[in-house]
Formats: structure tokens, sequence, C-alpha cells
């Protein structure tokens, strides 16, 4: 049975790397590249904020610093920012590290406040940096290929990101590592007692996650070429990725790809065919969280572990 999955699974991934080739709209390209984006980022996001349980409302700052970084490499240097995106993740990284050190020992709601102020405080700063463009923003050259070619290669180049992100996750999940993060979850002291070093984890955990965020900024900020720092540090993305993951399952490598696919083909239905304002859907997003905390602490997914559980009961009772 899992060979089976496995084989199909896999044939769907090998179909939407051969999409580009039948020559579809560049609608569906944009909107693959979009919901790879989001893919990606809600996996990022809960290396921290699921298997670790450290609620943060900051990964905006990690996302905007990886898109200037590459943004400023490519415009002063002529830097291809599909490699300098590695080095986009490692700033990331780099500011995880400075601002998790103290803000982890925070638990919570606290830490939650803390990593929204650092998106908050971010943002200010590049805005009033002269280097980085302040209030005007950048403009990053175009790719001198055709508009379907360019959409085209950033289709490609996401998928093949968000793939190796999500089995990054699934790797996390699976590992020793994994297993320290829901230990830290679920009792951090208990952990602690259990031979697990909380600090050293988490550490590892928010670096690991910022970095991956960092990379996918990176790309993003090369694909919308304008940047401004109200959009690549906005506090609504943070709240976009948290809303995706918990919707889905933070507890499971599957949960964000389920909750960030239904809420981004939301999205698109309720912005691109029924013409509702943005600021409903911000409304709509904000709901979605309170009721997914409220009635769903465990994401969809775990509404289908339910009936598998269910399932092989009637299969034993059967027996």
């Amino acid at each position: 049975m899992k060979n089976i999955k496995r084989i199909i699974v896999s044939v769907c991934v090998a179909l939407l790397f051969v999409l580009p080739v039948f020559h579809p709209d560049i609608y569906y390209l944009s909107f693959g590249f979009m919901l790879f984006t989001y893919i990606a980022l809600a996996s990022s996001w809960n290396i921290i904020g699921g298997y670790a349980g450290y609620l943060s409302f900051g990964h905006a700052a990690f996302f905007g610093v990886g898109a200037y970084t590459v943004a400023l490499l490519l415009i002063n240097y002529g830097l291809s920012p599909f490699y300098t995106c590695i080095l986009g993740g490692v700033f990331a990284a780099i500011l995880a590290g400075l601002f998790g050190y103290p803000a982890l020992r925070l638990k919570g709601p606290y830490f939650a406040v803390a990593s929204l102020l650092l998106g908050l405080i971010m943002q200010i700063v590049v805005a009033n940096l002269s280097f980085t463009g302040g209030t005007v923003g950048l403009w990053m050259p175009f790719l001198r290929v055709s508009i379907f070619t360019n959409r085209a290669i950033f289709y490609e180049v996401m998928l093949g990101l968000a793939l190796l992100i999500v089995l990054i996750s699934h790797w996390v999940e699976k590992s020793k590592f994994g297993l320290g993060l829901r230990a830290i979850r679920e009792d951090e002291e208990t952990a602690e007692t259990m031979s697990v070093n909380p600090t050293k984890l988490k550490m590892q955990a928010i670096m690991l996650s910022a970095f991956l965020t960092g990379i996918i900024g990176g790309i993003f900020a090369y694909y919308r070429v304008y940047l401004l720092p109200d959009s690549m540090f906005a506090t609504f993305l943070s709240i976009e990725i948290v809303t995706m993951a918990l919707f889905g399952g933070s507890t499971s490598w599957l949960g964000p790809i389920i909750g960030a696919t239904i809420l981004t083909v939301l999205s698109e239905v309720m912005s691109g065919f029924l013409n509702i304002p943005s600021e409903l859907s911000r409304i709509a997003y904000g709901v979605i969280l309170i009721l997914v905390i409220m009635f769903l602490p465990n994401g969809v997914v775990s509404l289908f572990k339910k009936r598998r559980t269910l399932a092989n009961k009637e299969l034993e009772s059967k027996v």
C-alpha cells in the first residue's frame, strides 16, 4: 500500500514538473508558483512553530532579509539570485540566531509577541536605510527571456525548492532531532530531565527554519522584481504562514502542504473569481485561524488520521 502511494505521489510530482512543456496559460504557472511558495513557507515555519511548538509571527523578517540580500547582490554586483538566495538564507539564519538566543527563553504568547515585533522592527529598519532604497524600494532587472519562459523558470525553481523543503521537513519529523523538538513541545522541563538540550535544539530549529525561509524570500524577490519594505516584511505574510500550517496540521509534515493548498486555492477563488476585496480576505484568514485554534487544534490532517484509525478498527473487528 505504501509503495502504491509513493508511486502515485511520484507521478503527480513528475506531472507538475513537466507541465510547462505543454505551454499552459501563464496564469496557471503564476498560480503554481504562489502555491509552491506558500507550501515551502508553511513547511519551513513548521520546523519551529509546529514541531517545537513555538508560535512565531515573525517569519516575514527572515523572508524579507532573504529578499533584500539577493536584490542588493544583483543590483550592485550582478550576481544571480538563483544561487545568492543561499546567502539570503544564511543572513536570515544569523538574524534568527541573534533573535532566538534571548527570545526562545520566552514561552507561549510572550514569544509570539516578541517574534511579531521582530518583523515590525526589521520593516522599520529597512525602510530607513538608504542603500536598501528606503520607502521608495528597489527595482531588480528582469530576466532577459519571454514572459512565458520567465514564469516557467520560476515555476520550476519554486516547485523544486518546495519539494526539497518538504523532504527536509519530513526528515526532521522522523529524526532524533524532530523527536527532541516534539518532546520540547509537549513539556520542555520534562524533556530537559530526559537528557534533551532544549536551548540547542530550539536554536537549531529556528535557524534552520529561517534559513529555508530566507532562500524562499530570495527567489520570490526576483519573481516580484520590485521590492518594498511594506510588502517584503508584511505582518500579514506571517499570519498567512501560521494559519496555513495550523489549518493543515502543524504536528505533521503533511499538514502544511494540505493547509497551504486549501487556503491558497480558497484565496484565489475569493479574490480572482468572486472579486472579494483583499481586506475581507484578511478578515477571513483571521476567522479561520481562530476557528482552527478553538475547534481543530491538530488541523485538517487529524480528520484523515481519525478516519484511518476507525477504518483499521472496523477491519480488525471483521477479522
